[in-house]
C-alpha cells in the first residue's frame, strides 16, 4: 500500500512539474527593450495592430472603454480615443490611414481618421463584435461577432457586404486565401469552423483536441493551422487542408494570443499564467525553445515580424499600471 501511495505521489509530481512548475529557459530568444507605463487604462486589455510607417500600437482596452494609440519608438502614449462600448477588435487600414474597432458591448463598429482620430464610419452588428481580420489584397475586413456569425466589411465604402453563419461566437479566426478558406475557433461548439471564403459559407466543421480553443495563428505558405487550447493548455498543429493533426505541445496556461512568426519558423504564445512561451517548428513538430516569466494575467500579446519586436499589455493590478512590454526577437 505504501509503495502504491509513492508511485501515486511521484506521478502527481512529475505532471505538477512538468505543467506548472515548469521554470524559465530560452530567455535570450527575447530581450525587454522598454516598459512603457499606462497609468489611465484600468480594467481588461484586449486586442492590438500596428501602424508599421508610423510605429503606432492600437489597443483596445475593453476594461476602459477606450482605445490607446501608443508610440513604440517613443515609449509613451500619445492619444486615447474615449467613450468606446468594451472595445475588443482592432485593425489598421494603411490604405485609407483608418483605424477600425469593434465594440463587444453594443456590437458597434467604428473607423476612425488615423491622424485626427475623428470617427469617419459606423457599422451596427448584432451583438458582441470581437476578432477582426484584414484582407489587405481585397480590400475586405472580417469581424466576429453575437452567438455565431462573422461579418464582412468593404472597408472603401464603409458597408457591410456579407455574413457567414456560424454554429457559435468565433474567437480566434485566420484566413488562407491561397485555398480560399477562412478557420474560426468556436468554443461553444467545441469546433474549428471552416468556411469557404468564395461561397461565404461555412463547409465543414473539424471536432476539436481539447476544450476552450480560443487564439489561432496559420502558415498559409505550408498550409498549416496552430490551434492554442486553454483545457488543457497545448497547442495543437493542424493540416488545413483536411484538419489531420499533426503534433501539440502542452503550453502556457489561460493563452489568449499566438503568432506564427513565418521567417523564423516559430510559434509565440502568451497567456495569464504568466509566461511566454516559444515554439520551434521541426518539420510538423513543435520543440519549446523558450519559457519566460512575465506577469500573471499578461495574456495579450502582438508580434511585429518586422522590426522584429513581440509586443506584451500587462493589465493593471495590485497598486501597480498597466504595462505595454516591448521585447526584441534576438537571433
Amino acid at each position: 500500500m505504501k509503495l502504491r501511495h509513492f508511485i501515486i505521489l511521484l506521478l502527481f509530481s512529475n505532471w505538477f512539474t512538468a505543467c506548472e512548475g515548469q521554470g524559465e529557459f530560452g530567455n535570450n530568444r527575447l530581450g525587454l527593450q522598454k516598459t512603457i507605463s499606462m497609468p489611465s487604462v484600468k480594467g481588461r486589455i484586449d486586442h492590438m495592430d500596428v501602424n508599421l510607417r508610423a510605429g503606432l500600437v492600437y489597443m483596445a482596452a475593453l476594461g476602459n472603454n477606450s482605445l490607446e494609440v501608443i508610440d513604440v519608438t517613443n515609449g509613451k502614449v500619445i492619444h486615447s480615443i474615449k467613450g468606446l462600448d468594451e472595445p475588443q477588435g482592432v485593425a489598421y487600414i494603411p490604405q485609407h490611414n483608418e483605424i477600425f474597432i469593434a465594440n463587444g458591448g453594443n456590437g458597434r463598429c467604428d473607423f476612425y481618421n488615423g491622424t485626427s482620430f475623428e470617427k469617419v464610419a459606423s457599422i451596427q452588428l448584432s451583438s458582441d463584435a470581437d476578432d477582426v481580420r484584414y484582407d489587405s489584397a481585397n480590400n475586405k475586413i472580417y469581424v466576429g461577432y453575437g452567438n455565431g456569425g462573422i461579418a464582412i466589411i468593404d472597408a472603401n465604402a464603409h458597408k457591410q457586404v456579407g455574413d457567414i453563419k456560424l454554429p457559435g461566437h468565433p474567437e480566434g479566426f485566420q484566413l488562407d486565401v491561397r485555398i480560399n478558406r477562412l478557420f474560426a475557433n468556436v468554443p461553444d461548439a467545441n469546433v474549428i469552423a471552416v468556411i469557404d471564403l468564395n461561397k461565404r459559407a461555412l463547409i465543414d466543421q473539424w471536432k476539436n483536441n481539447g476544450n476552450a480553443n480560443f487564439p489561432m495563428a496559420i502558415d498559409t505558405v505550408n498550409h498549416t493551422l496552430f490551434i492554442g487550447y486553454r483545457h488543457p493548455a497545448k497547442v495543437v498543429v493542424l493540416d488545413a487542408r483536411d484538419g489531420m493533426i499533426l503534433g501539440s505541445s502542452a503550453a502556457v496556461e489561460d493563452m489568449d494570443d499566438l503568432y506564427f512568426n513565418a521567417d523564423s519558423k516559430e510559434i509565440f504564445v502568451s497567456g495569464g499564467g504568466g509566461y511566454i512561451n516559444v515554439f520551434k517548428q521541426d518539420l510538423k513538430n513543435l520543440r519549446q525553445v523558450s519559457n519566460i516569466l512575465t506577469r500573471n494575467g499578461a495574456r495579450t500579446s502582438l508580434l511585429i515580424p518586422q522590426p522584429k519586436l513581440f509586443i506584451l499589455a500587462v493589465r493593471g493590478r495590485s497598486g501597480k499600471d498597466a504595462e505595454l512590454l516591448v521585447y526584441k526577437i534576438n537571433p
